[in-house]
């Protein structure tokens, strides 16, 4: 399995990203060659990339991706806006080939202030302008969640997109679990009526890249609001079985779960504990410790949350369940009801961490430490 997640591309370029990498014990990677949110870009002869090439080599990582910056709009009628997003996606094309990267993931566009029409074909008019320069790098356009005017929200619109683009040979999809969910796909329950539908409208061999998130909103709701693996939405034991499909395997399958804290200073990724969970590789990354811990933190919610006047859960006798997807839910619901919230907007896994910290579960335990474990509860370890 290729699983890994979105990484710095910071001082040291992709030696930094690729160590990052390891760090969590990835297999892939995803990286922005800059800030998503601007043009400014180091030269590529100074991002360490044969040094970034070795390491990864040395770890067997074989494929990553790169993700083109947030302000590439190719369905702009503005044509600054417009100009610009073909001139950039060209030279992110050019920054992709030059570490040897196959694949590109962008964000379709928006049509702002006209229609669904007039973007699919600004779209694929700005395609064809960037894909009109020959090379080995592939676009995949990411499915999106339908938030504002953003396309690419169902399958119609990126075939759409993709049927008007002359070199559409060049052009695959992104598929990303929380954006779907959002966008009303039953991934839950019929993935594999959603992935028909993908392969009927699209065809599956366009599928090249996974990301996988969880979502803080339920199906739907067109809102993109990205949820750590298990405390959301969609659930560990959905992701678990997207994963494991045979239409991931081979494919890069990329985290962009939030990074979670209390303060911002000491926010960390769930990563390296999402990584694990979704490979069956927990007892060997983190030893039979950790094992225990999150059977002990199982036992003590499982006591605890009935009696916490928190949302009703919907387990066996009461209880929150193995992974606490009832709880989990019902407090989802809760927040969703400005009258049931009240002036609590804390998250599931932010209260569930709280009650530990409250009862002094893991004293010894850093915040980082205390969410990681309850990753592994969320999963039913």
């Amino acid at each position: 399995m290729k699983i890994g997640s979105h990484v710095s591309f910071s001082d040291k370029g992709l030696l930094s990203a690729a160590q990052e990498a390891v760090g969590y014990g990835a297999t892939t990677f995803m990286i922005y060659t800059g800030a998503p949110q601007n043009t400014r870009r180091k030269p590529m002869e100074e991002q360490f990339v044969p040094e970034g090439l070795a390491l990864m080599k040395e770890h067997g990582i074989e494929e990553i991706v790169v993700h083109a910056p947030y302000i590439i709009n190719l369905g702009s009628y503005k044509t600054a806006t417009f100009k610009l997003a073909v001139e950039f996606l060209q030279s992110e094309i050019e920054r992709t080939a030059y570490m040897g990267v196959e694949n590109i993931v962008l964000h379709p566009g928006a049509y702002t202030d006209k229609d669904v029409d007039y973007g699919i074909k600004r779209i694929a008019e700005g395609l064809d302008e960037v894909l009109s320069v020959d090379g080995p790098v592939n676009i995949a356009l990411e499915t999106m969640a339908g938030k504002g005017t953003e396309i690419g929200r169902t399958f119609e619109e990126l075939a759409a997109i993709m049927e008007k683009v002359t070199r559409s040979e060049r052009l695959r999809v992104c598929l990303d679990t929380c954006h779907v969910h959002d966008a009303g796909y039953d991934i839950i329950d019929d993935f594999d009526g959603v992935m028909e539908q993908f392969d009927r409208i699209i065809g599956l061999d366009r599928l090249s890249v996974i990301h996988i998130n969880d979502s803080k909103n339920p199906r739907g709701a067109r809102k993109d609001r990205h949820a750590p693996i298990g405390s959301g939405y969609i659930g560990f034991e959905a992701i678990y079985r997207i994963v494991h499909h045979e239409v991931a395997e081979g494919k890069p399958i990329i985290l962009e779960t939030p990074w979670i804290g209390k303060e911002k200073a000491t926010q960390r990724p769930m990563y390296e504990a999402e990584i694990a969970v979704l490979s069956d590789n927990v007892e060997k990354r983190f030893g039979q410790s950790f094992v225990e811990d999150v059977r002990k933190l199982r036992a003590f919610l499982n006591e605890v949350l009935p009696k916490e006047g928190t949302p009703d859960p919907a387990g066996e006798d009461g209880s929150p369940g193995r992974n606490g997807r009832g709880y989990v839910l019902a407090t989802w619901h809760a927040l969703q009801d400005k009258k049931k919230r009240g002036d609590d907007r804390r998250e599931p896994m932010e209260r569930l961490y709280d009650l530990v910290v409250e009862h002094g579960l893991f004293p010894d335990y850093d915040e980082e430490q205390i969410n990681m474990r309850l990753v592994g509860y969320f999963a039913g370890l």
